[in-house]
């Protein structure tokens, strides 16, 4: 049965002492697998009491919907404090949030929950996929399609269809990571901030246009003013 509460959308809406929970409840289904996620199994792990985690959370796919938004907020940009702007600028957000989502996917966390839904996939549940998707996958798309329409917007990026040329960065940027980890392989050493970079570079050859930064009297009237 699904939770009527609503889901925050981050872990800043939530309160350090449910991002300390939620945590604990990561954590256990790492080392325990989903027989060890249970309302007590997570209080004991938590020191709460199961009538906070009700509260909060509501059932239990309420929790595993929490448990996935925390987790799917440590992947974003970093706020652009200075209020510069340009293709450097837009490369540089681009690549902290690929390098964040890298680190997420190869985490132990994201493994155990892409472990657990593919294993309900096959018992013929399909619960847990759709969680991941709607508050794991969901969310980063949006964050990542701002950044690539803020892009577009600045004369950036020239792509037509945002949803294509998102699928387009993601798969840049993961690859067959993924699959790889899920698999039991180890990614050797590879660094997640220079796979990041090499991927926003390989998007900005597909869709990055030529930075044009002069006046605009220099740009389309050069050449054209009449003398004597």
């Amino acid at each position: 049965m699904s939770s009527n509460l609503p889901i925050p959308s981050g872990n800043e809406a939530y309160s350090p002492r449910q991002n300390a929970v939620l945590e604990s409840a990561l954590a256990l289904l790492v080392e325990g697998g989903e027989r060890a996620l249970t309302t007590a199994g997570v209080a004991r792990a938590a020191n709460c009491s199961k009538e906070s985690l009700y509260k909060w959370f509501g059932d239990r796919d309420g929790l595993l919907a929490a448990m996935i938004t925390f987790q799917s907020s440590k992947v974003k940009a970093e706020p652009n404090v200075s209020g510069a702007r340009g293709r450097a600028v837009l490369a540089v957000q681009l690549a902290g949030i690929a390098a964040n989502l890298l680190k997420v996917l190869a985490g132990d966390v994201s493994l155990a929950l892409n472990r657990l839904a593919i294993g309900q996939a096959r018992r013929g549940e399909a619960d847990l996929g759709l969680l991941l998707r709607e508050h794991g996958r969901k969310p980063i798309e949006t964050r990542l399609s701002a950044l690539l329409e803020a892009g577009r917007r600045e004369g950036l990026l020239d792509f037509a269809d945002t949803r294509e040329a998102y699928r387009t960065l993601y798969g840049l940027i993961v690859r067959d990571m993924h699959v790889r980890l899920l698999l039991g392989d180890s990614l050797d050493g590879e660094a997640p901030g220079a796979r990041a970079a090499q991927a926003i570079d390989e998007f900005f050859r597909l869709y990055g246009r030529e930075e044009n930064t002069g006046p605009a009297h220099e740009r389309t009237g050069a050449g054209n003013e009449r003398t004597g």
